[in-house]
């Protein structure tokens, strides 16, 4: 029988130009990677794979990152976008069934991604001739693939039944898809050596794995469709805090007590004194806490499982790695911080306020910073809650007590990543109508900013490494890079040579990041007092 809403979904998708610029850009990208990693020599032995080999490796790596971050963006909104626009309620009174209208959300999000993979195909075909892989190779690169973006799709669908806002179920489905994609491609790297026996193991167990937690995922979706929670008008979903605090699991969040207060203040008593910024007190106080705690507590929860065990690796046995617990740390901001800013003034306009804002009598600034405070203080506080360790290994007596100002540059590093972060959300929040668009317009920013110049500089190192130094100076605006090139003077694990290296580009590459992180900022600010004033012709 013919499914309804993945007709609908395929049809409204289909319409929109969004699909065709992302397969364009899509199969440009994996087509650029390829010309650029093309062996230079006229004459390809075939015989020997070794040049053929990181082609291919990088070939296959890009595409399963490309589409694993994708996921998400597809599929997270597909129930949540309903609460949004107010059709939930009608899409429960329908007399679809829920296994109906989850096989249509999963199908309908996983077809775009579909045609991505098979669209790469070609690129594919044409790297086999070099030799260092075979066919059967790319059988099981493929059909892990696939079982990969089954999984993440159904993962982000089930984030976004919990969810009343898409941003949430995003940002969501990214902290529970990241790590399984990394475990993914450090196992099948960890079982390079064993030749077919890694073939049958991802050709059995993984779609296996995959299946049993779709499965889950897919049951307790369709036990929330069949017996949804207590609904309002336009299928608003109602939230009662003592109902919420005794049901949740594990964490809980009370705003009297310390330090949950750090996330907000308890409720207000008394009238808001004279000189107080009453958009910073709307946001911190209603905004952030308005849709229920279940986010916060989530993402609270499933950063600090994924940080015990790197804390513990990283930070107290092997000292050497501890720019790789900030990278944690900041990829963790990167994820987290923006959805409380790039919300700020696109949630005004879904809920049409916006206008009546601009009638009052605040001032473009405080409007400005209000919000940007209030956004920048949720997310500093959860980025704080994985610094701590950093903190407690600088004062036991440990190798870090030689490293102060690396750890203090450290510091300063995931300070100003940030307020990078916060800044580019509440920007990209002004430019469009959409609180998922804007929070993935920045995802895709503050990628280029953060992400690119350490992937071009691995890239160059690998197929060009005479440009390899020209690339290194493109870190500036990165921290990862940053935080990667600070002397680290430990007794385990470090090459002496490798350390001069470091100590000796550190001041630079420090400089370097500051003066690009303090440039941008600013400039972005300014860009938002202009357009407070004059696209939204608020004169003050």
């Amino acid at each position: 029988m013919p499914n309804p809403v993945l007709q609908y979904e395929l049809i409204s998708n289909l319409r929109r130009s969004r699909g065709f610029v992302l397969l364009a850009a899509y199969v440009g990208l994996l087509g650029l990677l390829v010309y650029a990693a093309w062996p230079a020599e006229q004459t390809v032995d075939m015989v020997q794979s070794e040049q053929a080999q990181p082609l291919v490796n990088l070939f296959f790596l890009g595409q399963y990152l490309l589409v694993s971050l994708l996921a998400p963006s597809f599929a997270a909104g597909a129930i949540a976008g309903e609460k949004e626009r107010g059709s939930f309620e009608m899409l429960l009174a329908s007399p679809l069934q829920p296994g109906a209208i989850v096989l249509g959300k999963l199908a309908a999000s996983l077809t775009p991604l579909a045609e991505l993979m098979l669209c790469a195909l070609p690129m594919v075909m044409l790297c086999l001739p070099l030799g260092g892989v075979s066919p059967y190779e790319v059988l099981a690169v493929y059909a892990a693939m696939f079982c990969s973006v089954a999984l993440f799709g159904m993962l982000s669908l089930w984030c976004s039944s919990y969810f009343l806002r898409t941003s949430a179920a995003l940002v969501v489905s990214y902290l529970l898809i990241l790590p399984l994609a990394l475990l993914g491609v450090l196992l099948w790297l960890a079982m390079e050596q064993l030749g077919l026996a890694r073939l049958v193991v991802v050709l059995t167990i993984f779609p296996l794995v995959s299946l049993s937690l779709g499965a889950l995922c897919w049951v307790d979706i369709c036990r929330r469709l069949l017996r949804g929670p207590d609904l309002g008008t336009a299928g608003k979903q109602i939230i009662d805090p003592h109902t919420e605090a005794r049901e949740a699991v594990g964490l809980y969040l009370d705003c009297q007590q310390f330090p949950d207060r750090l996330f907000a203040p308890p409720p207000r008593k008394r009238l808001l004194p004279d000189g107080a910024n009453p958009i910073y007190d709307k946001e911190i106080r209603s905004e952030i806490f308005g849709q229920g705690t279940l986010m916060l507590r989530l993402v609270i929860q499933i950063s600090m499982l994924v940080a015990l065990p790197l804390m513990a690796l990283c930070l107290f046995l092997r000292q050497h790695l501890a720019p790789w617990y900030l990278a944690y740390v900041l990829l963790f901001n990167m994820l987290v911080g923006p959805v409380f800013s790039a919300g700020s003034v696109t949630s005004e306009r879904e809920r049409q306020t916006l206008d009546l804002l601009l009638t009052t009598l605040i001032t473009p600034w405080q409007m400005l910073w209000g919000k940007l405070l209030a956004g920048l203080r949720i997310s500093g506080v959860l980025t704080s809650f994985l610094m701590w360790p950093v903190l407690l290994a600088c004062i036991m007596p440990l190798d870090y007590w030689n490293n102060l100002p690396t750890m203090l540059g450290y510091f300063l590093v995931v300070a100003l990543t940030g307020c990078t972060t916060a800044t580019t959300g509440l920007f990209c929040s002004t430019l469009f109508h959409k609180s998922a668009s804007s929070l993935l317009a920045t995802y895709l920013i503050l990628s280029v900013l953060f992400l690119g110049p350490v992937a071009a500089q691995v890239f160059c190192e690998t197929f060009w490494p005479h440009t390899a130094q020209l690339a290194g100076l493109t870190g500036i605006c990165s921290p990862f890079a940053a935080v990667f090139r600070f002397p680290l003077e430990v007794s385990d694990g470090i090459n002496p040579a490798a350390l001069t290296t470091a100590a000796t580009g550190s001041g630079k590459a420090w400089g370097g990041f500051l003066g690009f992180t303090v440039v941008y900022n600013l400039t972005l600010l300014l860009c938002l007092l202009g357009l407070f004033r004059v696209r939204w012709r608020v004169a003050r």
